[in-house]
């Protein structure tokens, strides 16, 4: 039975491993089938940003990795509204086109309608 699972990404994509780690998760879990929704919200919303200059600091670029998500069969990828914005970030810094931006009462909702939450 397919299950609704939804990865919720608030870390930075680098200085910890919890990124990669989130990272992971979802594609293993895309090869047994399951419907991989992916959430990045607080910190997380810097894992979408274009140009990430990871080799300064000798760390793999994880952008590249979350470009191929729909390749694995995940096209649910959402971001924080709330979080981008307090970040001063802008839509078109992101390296997803079609991410889908949330409002706080649209990541409830989504929340409501999983029925697992994995929080990375």
């Amino acid at each position: 039975m397919k299950k609704k699972i939804l990865l919720i990404n608030r870390q930075a994509p680098y200085g910890k491993s919890t990124a990669r780690e989130a990272i992971d998760v979802a594609l293993a879990a895309s090869v047994y089938d399951q419907n991989i929704s992916i959430l990045f919200m607080d910190d997380g919303v810097f894992q979408l940003l274009k140009d990430q200059k990871s080799q300064d600091i000798d760390q793999k670029n994880i952008a590249s990795i979350l470009q191929a998500l729909t390749l694995y069969g995940i096209e649910n990828i959402y971001a924080h509204k709330e979080s981008i914005d307090m970040r001063a970030l802008n839509i078109n810094e992101l390296i997803i086109d079609d991410v889908k931006m949330l409002d706080n009462k649209a990541v409830g909702q989504l929340l409501n309608q999983q029925d697992q939450l994995l929080s990375f």
